[in-house]
């Protein structure tokens, strides 16, 4: 099937709605009829935004319609029913040769892992629950903003799975080993205002405020300069890896180097 230009202000595909308007892009997961639950296709829709979105593109929202952000997998993709209009739902993968398992699984991540380039802020806007996959898409965003009503659960090792979409990583820089771990292996709900009290979120609004919320961090966002940004953002990922504080300062030299370069060039052209 061919693939849908993103060009234009709006594509729709795979359950994945994107509105384009100036710097800011919206991502919404739309099928609230079952809780924006995620197929493979949703996974091939958000990879193919994050490989077509315009570079001039300097913030993304990510949200679900309805009551929900998501609820995790499609339930058809343990009954085997055919899903995507594939047949086995997540059964097929065993019956792939090895490499190709492997690679199946790591297109369907790089639905996520663009998510966390430092090209461009990302936002992910909660409301109700947000299941496995659904938190997972969550965590894979720079800043998480949540109504009251948010609930967050890492249900895969409840149904015999793990986590698999790129989510511990962040899951454990955002919260630590002990309780990343605890929420992993027990499968608990996790509710909006233990989500802010322990740095999972970086703030909780009444649900009718939410989009005023998100809104108001995209001007934030938006202020100042884009390579400013992206280069601040850079660091501060590398600083999460825990370097030693001498390999830090050179990354920060050169990144203010670079910043000072672009200065000069635009002085250049003025």
């Amino acid at each position: 099937m061919p693939v849908p230009s993103i060009d234009a202000g709006v594509l729709e595909r795979g359950g994945v709605r994107l509105a384009i308007s100036g710097p800011r892009a919206t991502i919404t997961l739309d099928r609230p009829d079952v809780l924006n639950a995620q197929t493979p296709a949703t996974w091939q829709a958000l990879r193919h935004i994050g490989e077509q979105l315009d570079p001039d593109v300097r913030v993304v929202v990510v949200r679900g319609s309805g009551r929900a952000f998501s609820a995790g997998l499609d339930r058809r993709m343990f009954t085997g029913e055919p899903v995507d209009g594939e047949p086995g739902g997540l059964g097929a993968i065993l019956s792939l040769p090895a490499a190709e398992a492997d690679a199946r699984i790591a297109s369907y991540q790089a639905g996520f892992t663009w998510l966390r380039d430092p090209a461009r802020v990302t936002i992910a806007a909660v409301q109700g629950h947000a299941i496995g996959a659904g938190f997972q898409l969550a965590l894979a965003c720079d800043f998480r903003v949540l109504a009251e009503d948010a609930q967050f659960c890492m249900a895969e090792t409840g149904l015999g799975l793990v986590p698999d979409l790129g989510g511990t990583l962040p899951l454990v820089r955002l919260v630590g080993y002990s309780r990343a771990a605890e929420m992993c292996v027990t499968s608990r709900r996790v509710s909006a205002e233990e989500s802010l009290r322990i740095g999972l979120a970086n703030s909780v609004v009444p649900a009718d405020g939410l989009d005023a919320a998100v809104d108001e961090l995209v001007a934030a966002v938006l202020k100042p300069m884009a390579g400013a940004v992206s280069e601040t953002l850079a660091l501060v990922l590398a600083a999460a890896e825990s370097p030693t504080a001498e390999a830090q300062l050179v990354l920060e030299r050169a990144a203010q180097l670079r910043r000072l370069q672009s200065f000069a060039a635009l002085s250049a052209q003025s």
